[in-house]
């Protein structure tokens, strides 16, 4: 084999190990976006306009396409599971472009063009009084129950944003910066994730054993437009 072949072999290897990895793993759940059944929507009060969700057809794959026009709503995976069972995720994402006037740190600038969600169910036994009382509170506004907690891995619209970051609405949420900026927009990029490490890492306890996913793509802030994609979402052990 000459040097030619064995660069091309040792590329392609290189190229595969992450899914060689994951195939290593026992997989509780590939989402490939044939369809969105395992999916239900989620809208928020006081936002009419709503992101669109539907399944692209490239060929060779489908994949979840999400358009935002100064709307805000998000899809969540209908089928919870044990974060210590199965603790890595792994997805593939692509993004059009970043809101021009996104800022992690505001309020004002709280838009991602695409972000995945780790919800953490709450649970009563464990809950402490202020906890209790938050959850009841939000019980009554949204209509069913909310995580206690949740980890958001996104695509920030600025270069210096980084690490990770308290949401501006609720210190429940940490965000994980993984994509920002410019530089990797129209590409595709597989990320991945030890959940229950990252969960450790910003609250700084061990999680609730119960989560699921989520997904969203808001404008609503901004009152900007964006279009991104989502090749497939794997959670494994």
């Amino acid at each position: 084999m000459n040097r030619t072949a064995k660069t091309r072999l040792l590329f392609l290897v290189l190229l595969l190990l992450p899914a060689l990895a994951a195939a290593q793993g026992a997989v509780l759940l590939r989402e490939e976006f044939l369809d969105l059944s395992h999916w239900r929507p989620v809208t928020f009060p006081k936002i009419k306009e709503h992101t669109q969700y539907s399944i692209e057809d490239l060929g060779r794959e489908t994949v979840l396409r999400t358009e935002s026009h100064a709307s805000a709503s998000a899809i969540v995976y209908q089928s919870p599971y044990s974060v210590y069972d199965y603790p890595r995720l792994r997805w593939k994402w692509k993004v059009a472009n970043v809101y021009e006037k996104g800022n992690a740190r505001t309020k004002a600038g709280d838009d991602y063009p695409l972000r995945v969600y780790v919800l953490f169910e709450y649970d009563p036994e464990k809950a402490g009084i202020l906890e209790k009382a938050k959850h009841e509170l939000g019980k009554r506004i949204f209509g069913e129950d909310l995580p206690l907690h949740t980890l958001v891995y996104i695509w920030a619209n600025r270069e210096d944003e980084k690490g990770t970051i308290t949401n501006a609405y609720t210190s429940d949420a940490k965000m994980i910066v993984l994509q920002r900026g410019k530089k990797n927009l129209d590409r595709w990029i597989v990320e991945e994730r030890n959940v229950l490490e990252d969960y450790r890492m910003t609250f700084g306890s061990d999680p609730p054993a119960t989560t699921t996913l989520g997904i969203m793509n808001d404008s609503d802030n901004t009152k900007e437009a964006s279009v991104s994609y989502v090749g497939f979402i794997e959670v494994y052990k």
